[in-house]
């Protein structure tokens, strides 16, 4: 959401959503005002958003904090941001660029429809896009600007699919402005397109391009859903190891355990459901010393001593 409302696009994800009641908890009877809070450090953006009767959401107050002077409200009404117009103060100029450097992926498609296996425009390549529709633009560009991590990405998928020879990135013969995802089976000359591939070696494709793409591409910040998704227990450990090795911070929601096996008490968020409610805690170590001397964090999360688990 918050991507989308730093591209002035944030009507346009609330009609995609379904009206500001699919946004707000039991709808705007229930709740009648959106509120978020967001800090970096000393500085922070704030944000109400209100239903309105056309079913859209208004900006009730959005602004700017810092603890030295204090917040600064930058306008009230108003249905797109205000946030990239300017405060005439440093505090945007510190905030906004992190905000719009935070990406989503979501890699749950692979259906014969997904936009990955389609054809695509060439110069779409700036950054990989959420699901991954610009997979092969932005390996092309990869592949003739940043060989070091092309290669990197393509020894990792090696890992995981031994079958794996290399991606067929070219221009496509009917319209050079349009790449398709190609790729040759070690040993082979013959391209096959990406719908050959299993859904799970797709997916980690994306993975691999997400996480050892060149430092100077990454977002500040990656989030990840489900990455685990119809992988190989193997290739869930390689992932792990490249999540651990990523040097911009990651965020990732899962329910594998054998990722969770992966990483430290420490790396750990548990979200539970408490009173209708999400609630988010860190994992106390020392409380768990004992358990990790003969458990992993996976069995005790099988065994409901972390928690995390279906509650009503």
């Amino acid at each position: 959401m918050v991507q989308q409302l730093l591209d002035l696009n944030l009507q346009v994800f609330v009609s995609r959503e379904g009206s500001p009641d699919a946004l707000l908890y039991f709808g705007r009877k229930t709740t009648e005002q959106l509120e978020f809070q967001l800090y970096f450090g000393h500085n922070g953006y704030f944000a109400t958003l209100e239903p309105t009767q056309d079913n859209r959401l208004m900006f009730a107050r959005e602004s700017f904090w810092w603890n030295m002077n204090g917040e600064r409200e930058i306008g009230k009404g108003h249905l797109e941001t205000l946030a990239l117009s300017g405060t005439g103060t440093k505090i945007d100029s510190y905030v906004v660029p992190v905000m719009k450097q935070w990406r989503v992926y979501h890699f749950h498609d692979t259906s014969d429809s997904a936009y990955v296996k389609q054809p695509h425009g060439i110069n779409d390549n700036a950054y990989l896009r959420p699901d991954a529709r610009n997979l092969a633009a932005f390996l092309y560009l990869l592949r003739d600007s940043y060989p070091t991590s092309y290669q990197k990405i393509v020894k990792t998928i090696r890992l995981v699919a031994p079958f794996f020879g290399d991606f067929y990135l070219r221009p496509s013969p009917q319209n050079k402005e349009v790449i398709e995802l190609e790729w040759f089976e070690r040993g082979q000359d013959i391209p096959f397109k990406a719908h050959v591939l299993s859904d799970g070696t797709l997916r980690f494709m994306c993975l691999a391009t997400v996480f050892l793409q060149p430092e100077e591409l990454q977002p500040e910040t990656i989030l990840v859903d489900e990455p685990e998704l119809g992988l190989h227990p193997y290739a869930i450990t390689v992932l792990a190891s490249l999540i651990r090795t990523a040097s911009k911070q990651v965020i990732v929601s899962t329910q594998s355990v054998e990722l969770l096996n992966e990483f430290d008490a420490a790396d750990i968020i548990v979200v539970d459901r408490l009173e209708g409610r999400s609630s988010l805690r860190r994992l106390n170590e020392q409380e768990l010393e004992g358990w990790l001397e003969d458990y992993s964090l996976g069995e005790l999360w099988k065994k409901n001593v972390l928690g995390g688990r279906p509650s009503r």
